[in-house]
């Protein structure tokens, strides 16, 4: 028998994800930020459906502001449907707590999901509630949102090439020392633009850029070069934050060099306040440099 911990999160899900139904709709499965599925009708536009879940203790502090959790819990994956450079419509959500939990503290969590969907047009349609153990404070709010992207303008991870030019959009580090990782703004609008101006690969930043590139990388079949110190890290963080702490919701793309000065200049124009930096390069698969650490679920 083999503890988790043991695996690690990576083993963990490869042994799940084998041989999973799938029906003929289903054009992307696990392994991307969402499963991407085909419309009934709709040539011009495909599905995309995420769902993720935030613990407390894991995801934030016990005694957190319950109205900032609601909002990170949908926030997230929002910024999981702006990876594919598409829009969030509808979501479900699960709450499991302990009947011993006051009910003033899942009213505030309310208002933070009301907040969120409010300021991202999402309707929330639903969902579940379930008791955990007594005598636990414990906290699980799971997010289930569908959403969809124009057909032509979906961008996975698998489509950087060699040679491209590795962005991220904002800063890195810091997020959960700082609080902003309760608060961030998912780059909704910032992942659209991306889409329309053609990168290849993108996904979003939540387990650390150590830890999240390496993903794109192999889900592309190429390797990664980082300028370190070109990394645009927020006031205080060091390199090393910057690419294990997480929490950082921000973009990670890919695009073809020739692109990327033409790409810049209208970022600027589109988003004065928010920076886009190149902060590496594409290489051929096994000619990378070797990334560890971010955030791993199960590691001991």
């Amino acid at each position: 028998m083999s503890r988790l911990a043991d695996l690690g999160e990576e083993e963990v899900l490869r042994r799940l994800l084998i041989d999973l139904p799938t029906r003929p709709d289903l054009q992307v499965g696990p392994g991307d930020d969402c499963a991407v599925v085909s419309l009934p009708g709709r040539e011009d536009r495909l599905g995309l459906l995420k769902t993720d879940a935030v613990v407390s203790s894991i995801h934030f502090p016990e005694h957190e502001d319950l109205e900032r959790v609601g909002w990170k819990a949908l926030a997230r994956n929002l910024s999981d449907v702006a990876a594919m450079g598409g829009r969030p419509e509808h979501g479900l959500v699960t709450v499991l707590a302990s009947p011993e939990r006051e009910i003033e503290g899942l009213e505030a969590l309310y208002r933070g999901l009301r907040k969120c969907a409010q300021s991202h047009e999402v309707s929330l349609a639903g969902g579940d509630l379930g008791s955990l153990p007594r005598g636990g404070a414990h906290l699980v709010v799971s997010v289930a949102l569908s959403g969809s992207v124009a057909a032509d303008q979906c961008v996975l991870r698998s489509g950087a090439a060699e040679k491209d030019l590795l962005l991220v959009t904002g800063r890195l580090g810091g997020s959960f020392a700082s609080g902003r990782h309760l608060d961030f703004r998912p780059r909704l609008a910032e992942g659209r633009f991306l889409a329309e101006q053609g990168v290849t690969a993108m996904m979003d930043l939540s387990d650390g850029l150590a830890a999240d590139l390496p993903r794109l990388c192999r889900a592309s079949q190429v390797g990664a070069w980082l300028t370190r110190e070109s990394l645009p890290r927020h006031q205080g963080v060091d390199v090393k934050g910057a690419l294990h702490e997480g929490e950082d919701y921000e973009l990670l793309a890919t695009v073809p060099p020739e692109k990327w000065t033409p790409l810049s200049l209208s970022w600027q124009k589109a988003f004065p306040d928010l920076p886009l930096t190149c902060i590496g390069e594409i290489v051929a698969k096994g000619q990378g440099e070797e990334f560890a650490g971010g955030w791993q679920h199960y590691h001991s």
